[in-house]
């Protein structure tokens, strides 16, 4: 398993970024000397929480070796704490990053394929969020949409005013909230659109730990996405905000996706198979 360190100049952030990305290219069966067909690779973008980076990922969860098994490129960026949004006064457009530029530029780097169907976004809580709300936006590039324990809730129930908020952060990445939930930065009113458009919708998978404080505005979103029409996976269990949920739920996301079936590569613990 090639496990890639990449930094290169965004156009959309105006500087050098970096990200990490697993790529099964190497994989090889020591008994039979048998190496991976090659053709295009599935990939998934997979998105990070508040206070993260783009190593994430692989020090939190197992990520890494199940996508060895299924055959899966995995691009891991980091989003600083902008919840992956275009922020147009501070000319950082991490919207546009995610859903056009990152993927354009991982494309050209390393034997990805390029068919929507292929191609996937997940990511946990402001990652979730990410996932989400830019996975409907560029939902002609993402046919399948991940998130785990998500960060739906900022643009939710703004009216309520004994809501613990931390406004001055909220609104230095979504700008005035009453303003932002009108826009396209509200997951609902793309989903809005998309139907409205009669558009391909993305397969959607949500999940959310029950002693989680998000639990219910993701059973919220979960209700939108079936009155909308959309294929959608859900689950909750027991479970935080954690790593000890997370881990176990990206395994069953990659079980939902269509990847290639199971199939052992050489490792280091692992050489005879």
């Amino acid at each position: 398993m090639a496990l890639i360190q990449v930094n290169f100049v965004s156009r959309s952030l105006l500087r050098t970024v970096p990200i990490q990305v697993i790529l099964p290219v190497d994989k090889f069966s020591m008994a039979t000397g048998k190496v991976r067909e090659e053709k295009p690779l599935k990939t998934l973008y997979l998105l990070h929480g508040l206070l993260g980076n783009y190593t994430d990922w692989v020090s939190g969860t197992r990520i890494q070796r199940w996508a060895e098994e299924r055959d899966l490129a995995v691009v891991m960026p980091s989003g600083d704490n902008a919840f992956y949004l275009d922020q147009e006064k501070k000319g950082d457009f991490y919207g546009r990053y995610i859903g056009e530029e990152l993927v354009e530029m991982t494309r050209r780097m390393f034997p990805l394929s390029r068919k929507r169907e292929d191609t996937f976004i997940a990511g946990l809580s402001m990652g979730g969020y990410g996932a989400i709300r830019n996975g409907l936006k560029y939902h002609d590039t993402f046919g399948y949409i991940a998130g785990l324990s998500s960060a739906v809730h900022i643009l939710e129930n703004l009216d309520n005013k004994d809501k613990v908020r931390s406004v001055a952060f909220e609104e230095s990445c979504f700008g005035p909230l009453e303003e932002a939930a009108k826009t396209d930065k509200n997951p609902r009113v793309l989903v809005e659109q998309l139907v409205k458009e009669k558009a391909d919708l993305p397969h959607i998978y949500l999940a959310c730990g029950t002693e989680d404080g998000l639990i219910g505005v993701n059973r919220a979103y979960r209700d939108m996405f079936k009155e909308n029409g959309f294929d959608i996976t859900y689950y909750e269990g027991p479970g935080t905000h954690s790593w000890d949920f997370w881990d176990q739920e990206i395994k069953k996301v990659l079980d939902w996706l269509p990847l290639d079936d199971f199939s052992q590569g050489a490792t280091s613990g692992s050489v005879g198979k």
